[in-house]
């Protein structure tokens, strides 16, 4: 578009700060509404793969991320019971050099950090915590980047609401001064992403800042309990003990477990217009299977912004956007359920992945990723 305008975004999650500084560099002046009164390092670890950190990395945050993260070796998959390798998919520099940016491992926390610092020194961005955008806006286009529980998606008619999926997460986050911590890292690589699979079950561990920590997340079926969106505390993980055998004995002295139900929001539904437009979680959360909730979220900011750039109006923007993203996010979604599908799988069908895994060979493990990790989301 030749003219810019003010830009107001709902959440300074990590949709929001993301677009905003996207858009800020696309020449748009953007406030960010965020409802709490300040921003808390809460969640736990997260993936950030090359589809991802390429676009972070033209913003200029690749080297506040590395010092912040872990660029894992290699993803290894392996039973969750005997702890015995099925397949591995290498990164570090091979990563870099085939999919032309880093794989990185990061707490939540400190990625919002960096972005909300960057955000801060961005001119064309302010933050107003405390606040809520009114109907009263005279925004060009107004964001709501809010999340899975979004105010902003229940004021668009046909938009997908949440859904429970049936699974919870939990999460643990094992220091390096924990006495547990020196086992784990020692059975589960202190160098790679682990996810140890089972009937209807997985565990996936890996390093977080610089390699101080280690991030563990289970995933298994489970009821929502009665407050879908918030955590409770348990001493121990409640983990399904005909499944996990020695994982079992791995993990008991991990304590401090947080439950989190798993909700998901149909990418099919209506994203909105300028008056009330859906990015990241608020049009499209989705179950971790496929690592790639941060991703699409960071992918959303860089595609809009593009898209602004080169539409002549808001609404051509908006209309190119939504012919770009919901294909790529109907594959990746799809991606999700089959990783589900897989990776929880038992008896013939656990045989038959099993025996798959074993006779691919690194080059076609990593082929299967290209389409995903290889995407730049701002070539519209």
């Amino acid at each position: 578009m030749s003219a810019r305008g003010g830009v107001e975004i709902a959440g300074a999650g990590i949709a929001g700060l993301t677009s905003a500084l996207f858009l800020a560099r696309a020449g748009f002046d953007v406030q960010i509404h965020e409802r709490a009164k300040c921003l808390e390092p809460v969640g736990a670890g997260l993936q950030l793969s090359p589809n991802a950190t390429r676009l972070l990395d033209r913003m200029g945050l690749l080297p506040a991320l590395e010092a912040a993260s872990v660029a894992p070796q290699a993803i290894e998959l392996r039973d969750a019971r005997s702890l015995k390798a099925l397949a591995s998919v290498a990164l570090g520099d091979f990563a870099a050099k085939r999919w032309g940016a880093p794989y990185l491992v990061i707490h939540r926390g400190d990625l919002q950090r960096i972005l909300l610092d960057t955000a801060l020194r961005e001119p064309r961005i302010s933050i107003r915590f405390g606040s809520e955008i009114d109907h009263t806006t005279h925004a060009v286009l107004t964001i709501g980047a809010d999340g899975v529980w979004s105010v902003m998606r229940a004021r668009i008619p046909g938009a997908s609401p949440a859904r429970f999926s049936g699974h919870v997460a939990l999460r643990a986050l094992v220091e390096a001064d924990h006495p547990a911590f020196a086992d784990l890292v020692a059975r589960l690589s202190p160098t790679s992403v682990t996810a140890l699979l089972a009937p209807s079950f997985h565990l996936v561990a890996y390093p977080i800042r610089q390699g101080q920590a280690l991030n563990l997340v289970a995933i298994m079926p489970g009821n929502a309990g009665t407050d879908d969106w918030s955590q409770y505390v348990a001493d121990a993980a409640p983990l399904p003990e005909d499944r996990v055998g020695v994982l079992r004995d791995l993990l008991s002295g991990v304590h401090g477990w947080t439950r989190w139900p798993l909700h998901d929001v149909a990418p099919s539904g209506r994203w909105g217009d300028a008056s009330g437009f859906l990015l990241g979680d608020a049009a499209h959360a989705m179950t971790p299977y496929a690592a790639q909730g941060a991703a699409m979220a960071i992918e959303d900011g860089a595609a809009l912004a593009s898209a602004l750039a080169a539409a002549p109006d808001i609404a051509s923007a908006l209309t190119r956007f939504e012919a770009v993203r919901r294909p790529r996010l109907a594959r990746v979604a799809g991606r999700a359920r089959f990783n589900r599908f897989a990776w929880h799988a038992a008896g013939p069908v656990a045989l038959a992945r099993n025996l798959v895994l074993k006779t691919r060979s690194p080059e076609r493990l990593a082929a299967d990723f290209d389409w995903l990790y290889g995407f730049d989301a701002a070539a519209l």
